[in-house]
């Protein structure tokens, strides 16, 4: 089969590979219909994230059909169109329990790889590095799907792939990071990156109750579309001190939230820029880390920032005092793309609220101490099922 494979920074190319088999009988076998490219592959493909090998499959964006299940898949069947998590979970550790996908204690069989970096070894990655598992991406025309019932989710046949793509990975990235500035009615959000999963985080942001949500790039047309699609106000940082402008169109106070949807190639302006390029260049620093300087200074007194923009290791420069003296709060992750009672339902009212057609995970992924959590997300559910639709078909 055709696959697109790493060779080593700035050399990508397209090759003959064999074809995927079953190892595990949990294992499904994906015919690729569609896949795209993520923001944080150009990571891979600059050669910052460590561990990658010449031959590696790219890709962690994909859906198609299943033609081939282990025997132990219960919940899917040949013949059945998927979208799967980017995120392999096993589905029955403490962390999938707990609904946080990507910290599953299973599906990465070189977490060992991850202590000395981490302290802890986290969930597998489809095409991303032997750091993540060495996993086989979907940048190919098959693919083998490991933990199948738990990573796979099943879609209808009369929606084109081009809408539901992003289900694998962008969205609900996206949904993430606005979900976790734990919204207020009335709130301003500020979003650094106007990418797809800025976007995502930009309409999730309305959603969740936001009343302004500001998006901040350097291109036109990615601030366009954050104008034209996720309708927010826009900052281009070229032009005008982000920071500054922020603290001009919130009178003085700073934005409630801010959401890093950048990462670790974040460009910054000036001086500061520079000395991040040398640094990563000459691999003082594996990370430039400009977005999260600028929102620890940006965010108001007592706000929340959102980092879903992928870091690889170690930054310079962080501002701690303004952090802890303002009281900020810092939440991030990997998104959590298997996470049934929310991305699996926001899923469903993407296709107009024919959830008969979504998998679902067993009860014990939801423990008793959730259910006050679960509520709140059916209440957000509803709201999100009345919108929804518009924002994304």
């Amino acid at each position: 089969m055709k696959a697109v494979c790493w060779h080593g920074a700035n050399d990508v190319r397209v090759e003959t590979v064999p074809e995927p088999k079953i190892l595990n009988p949990r294992d499904a076998i994906l015919k690729v219909s569609s896949t795209t490219i993520c923001g944080s592959d150009l990571h891979l493909y600059d050669g910052y994230i460590p561990s990658m090998q010449p031959g590696d499959i790219l890709g962690h964006e994909f859906m198609g059909e299943i033609v081939e299940i282990g025997s132990e898949v219960k919940q899917l069947k040949k013949g059945d169109r998927v979208a799967v998590s980017s995120m392999i979970g096993c589905g029955h550790c403490f962390f999938c329990n707990q609904q946080m996908w990507s910290l599953c204690d299973n599906s990465n069989p070189n977490a060992w790889m991850q202590e000395k970096l981490f302290g802890f070894g986290t969930s597998g990655i489809y095409g991303y590095s032997h750091l993540f598992g060495g996993y086989a991406g979907g940048d190919a025309e098959y693919v083998r799907v490991p933990f199948a019932d738990f990573g796979a989710l099943k879609l209808p046949q009369d929606i084109p792939d081009e809408k539901l793509l992003p289900i694998t990975d962008a969205f609900p990235t996206g949904y993430m990071g606005a979900d976790l500035c734990d919204i207020q009615p009335g709130d301003i959000v500020a979003v650094w990156g106007c990418g797809p999963v800025g976007q995502f985080a930009m309409r999730s942001a309305y959603l969740l109750g936001a009343e302004r949500v500001i998006g901040i790039d350097r291109f036109p047309y990615r601030l366009q579309m954050a104008s034209d699609f996720a309708k927010a106000e826009t900052i281009n940082y070229e032009e005008v001190d982000a920071g500054e402008a922020l603290k001009e169109m919130t009178g003085g106070r700073g934005p409630d939230a801010c959401i890093d949807a950048v990462g670790m190639e974040a460009h910054g302006i000036g001086p500061e820029g520079f000395y991040d390029e040398v640094k990563q260049t000459v691999r003082l620093e594996t990370d430039r880390p400009h977005v999260l300087r600028q929102m620890m200074l940006a965010c108001r007194k007592g706000g929340t920032l959102s980092m879903m923009g992928v870091y690889a290791g170690f930054v310079d420069k962080i501002p701690m005092g303004a952090f802890m003296n303002k009281g900020l709060t810092l939440k991030t992750g990997q998104m959590h793309g298997q996470k049934s009672e929310v991305y699996a339902e926001i899923a469903g009212a993407r296709f107009k609220g024919r959830s008969r057609s979504l998998p679902r995970v067993h009860a014990s992924s939801t423990p008793s101490r959730s259910e006050a959590r679960l509520r709140a997300v059916q209440a957000q559910t509803r709201q999100l099922r009345q919108g929804l639709t518009q924002t994304l078909i």
